[in-house]
């Protein structure tokens, strides 16, 4: 194995019914949970939604109503998943814009606080984009040379991704084996929630969406506090709104 670890590594892919980290739901997940030891456990479940999934997404993933029917809710394995991803850094394909969000979100709703932003996390897409900007099954032929078969299930792409990041550990010489560097890396701009609505410029926390982009979070809810009650009602992440609440907060209390 030619990844350094010092705690276990979770490769982590999800199957959804959309794009919308507010509004859709994980139907599949696969964890491959790779010890520093070289022990590997693998898990993989389907999860009722709780809402239809749309034929779109049905006819990507293979996954439709009647496949998740008979299947639990995220509530029902909410605290397993949490188990087993306690002390594991993360790993994944695009999932610092989607699947560590929307798993985020979906704790958030059966009422469990669970904080990915002490784990490092390996995005194997954006360290792919700097150096090969492509998709997962060209990255996958590629870096393994082979094909990606069963694309879109989540256990063969959560597989292929982690045979991916050890191809590009082998592949570029400059490439850091270290899990730290390999998460500054796939990290890109500083954001302080998943969804990436608020963002770090020269450590002050300013919006990155609306009529106040770039504009200080603090300055614009001094300024404007009902800007705040409209996000607090708007469709926007609960993590979003639990970092705006914060900043809101401790402006409040002149901690800012």
């Amino acid at each position: 194995m030619n990844l350094k670890l010092t705690r276990p590594i979770a490769c982590v892919d999800l199957e959804t019914t959309g794009v919308s980290i507010t509004q859709d739901r994980i139907v599949e997940i696969s964890i491959i949970k790779l010890h520093p030891d070289g022990k590997k456990e693998v898990k993989t479940r389907r999860i009722n939604p709780g809402i239809p999934i749309p034929k779109e997404a049905s006819e990507i993933h293979g996954i439709y109503d009647e496949d998740v029917a008979n299947e639990p809710g995220f509530k029902e394995l909410a605290n397993s998943i949490k188990q087993f991803l306690e002390n594991c850094d993360l790993c994944g394909f695009n999932s610092n814009k989607f699947d560590f969000p929307i798993l985020t979100e979906e704790f958030f709703r059966v009422g469990l606080d669970v904080n990915f932003r002490d784990r490092h996390l390996v995005d194997v897409q954006q360290i792919f984009f700097k150096k090969e900007p492509r998709n997962l099954s060209a990255a996958y032929k590629f870096y393994c040379g082979k094909e990606l078969q069963d694309a879109h299930s989540a256990e063969a792409d959560a597989l292929a991704t982690m045979d991916i990041l050890f191809a590009q550990i082998s592949h570029y010489e400059d490439l850091s084996d270290t899990v730290e560097e390999l998460a500054v890396l796939s990290k890109g701009e500083d954001f302080l929630d998943y969804s990436r609505r608020v963002k770090l410029v020269n450590g002050i926390p300013v919006f990155n969406f609306g009529k106040y982009k770039d504009k200080a979070v603090t300055e614009v809810l001094k300024k404007e506090p009902q800007y705040y009650d409209w996000m607090m009602k708007g469709d926007f992440a609960l993590d979003t709104k639990n970092v705006v609440s914060k900043l809101f907060h401790d402006m409040m209390f002149k901690k800012v």
